[in-house]
């Protein structure tokens, strides 16, 4: 579906969203209302108010791209949160594909692990540590 070489952010809108609106009007939201990037090449998904729609907004590196799509049964998580101002959920592409194929999980409780950080080896000077 969205394929990329690199780690992609995919950021949700907080609000329900109008599904009429186009390319144009998205990047404006997103720019305004997330205070970032459209051309960044993240992901910017929106819901609509009944959550059988939605929307990703993307910049391929050539061009921007718009995908949608339509539940004919049940309804798409609600990415939304209750607070004004709150920041806006950051999913994984994972969390998105199970987003997109209609799992009410995503957004509640965290489906990815934690990225991983490599902890040093050893501990110059710690006990048991290789010392100079």
């Amino acid at each position: 579906m969205i394929g990329s070489t690199r780690r992609l952010s995919v950021y949700a809108y907080g609000q329900p969203c109008d599904m009429r609106k186009s390319y144009d009007a998205l990047s404006g939201l997103v720019t305004r209302e997330l205070g970032r990037d459209f051309l960044s090449g993240d992901v910017f998904l929106f819901v609509g108010r009944d959550r059988k729609r939605a929307k990703a907004l993307f910049w391929d590196g050539t061009g921007l791209c718009l995908y949608a799509k339509r539940l004919e049964k049940g309804r798409f998580a609600p990415l939304w949160r209750r607070e004004r101002g709150a920041r806006p959920l950051e999913l994984t592409v994972s969390e998105l594909a199970l987003f997109l194929e209609g799992s009410e999980l995503v957004g509640r409780t965290p489906l990815s692990p934690a990225p991983y950080t490599l902890a040093p080896l050893f501990q110059p000077g710690a006990e048991g540590g290789v010392t100079s």
